[in-house]
């Protein structure tokens, strides 16, 4: 199956698409504290709901969303439509790092798509680049609480610890003025949520993607519960530019 309908799928019932609660997500929002009329970018937006959220808080805000897949465009849209925002997003079609910005922005956000440029280094690098002087950066990244194994490493990625994580996130010029550390019960939603959702159609729709749908779930299952839960660390940062 297709990976990115397996990650439409496995995010149907968590679209926040990251280990954090709707709360938290608002209380982040919420703490940067945008000034009149702030153009927003999100890029590797998904279903676009940090943006709608967002646009929600911020009246007057308008904010551009980036994905490499547009199958969460249609949701995005139809959300926008419901919570009265339509006209204040707009959905590109596109790798983020070939996005073509009409910025400067007042916030850029990526949060859980550093992979898109490599790593976070390389993420706040192209930030530094769309973001106006003075402005914020809502980045979210993975650590590890813990050490892991080699195994379990080479499984998951190489991330530094928080320390070293905000450190990356700081050396481009860029200051931490607030964060959120995901909670255990937050991963903990999160992943049940991405496993069961899975599943769930897997019963549902019996047969060769039915099957493909279950076997990713299943493994996903065995290599957080016995591999990376409370141990790998996730932390959304919100910095302002230098």
């Amino acid at each position: 199956m297709n990976r990115d309908i397996l990650s439409d799928l496995a995010h149907a019932d968590h679209p926040i698409a990251s280990p954090i609660s709707e709360a938290n997500l608002s209380g982040l929002l919420r703490r940067a504290r945008l000034p009149v009329g702030a153009k927003v970018l999100d890029l590797g937006c998904g279903s676009a709901f940090w943006s709608l959220r967002l646009l929600e808080l911020y009246g007057d805000a308008t904010a551009a969303g980036v994905d490499i897949s547009d199958r969460g465009f249609g949701l995005a849209r139809r959300e926008a439509a419901l919570r009265g925002v339509e006209d204040r997003l707009t959905l590109h079609h596109g790798s983020a790092t070939g996005f073509n910005a009409a910025g400067p922005y007042d916030l850029v956000l990526c949060v859980g798509a550093t992979h898109a440029f490599g790593g976070l280094a390389a993420t706040m690098e192209a930030i530094g680049k769309l973001v106006s002087p003075g402005g914020l950066a809502l980045v979210g990244e993975g650590f590890w609480e813990r050490p892991p194994s080699a195994k379990l490493e080479e499984q998951i990625g190489i991330y530094p610890d928080l320390s070293g994580t905000v450190a990356q996130a700081e050396a481009g010029g860029f200051r931490t003025v607030y964060a959120h550390t995901s909670e255990l019960g937050e991963w903990d939603d999160y992943e049940w949520s991405w496993t069961g959702s899975l599943l769930d159609w897997a019963l549902r729709n019996p047969g060769e993607d039915g099957d493909a749908a279950a076997a990713a779930a299943l493994a996903h299952r065995e290599l957080w519960l016995g591999g990376y839960r409370d141990r790998l660390g996730f932390v959304t940062l919100l910095l302002r530019r230098a």
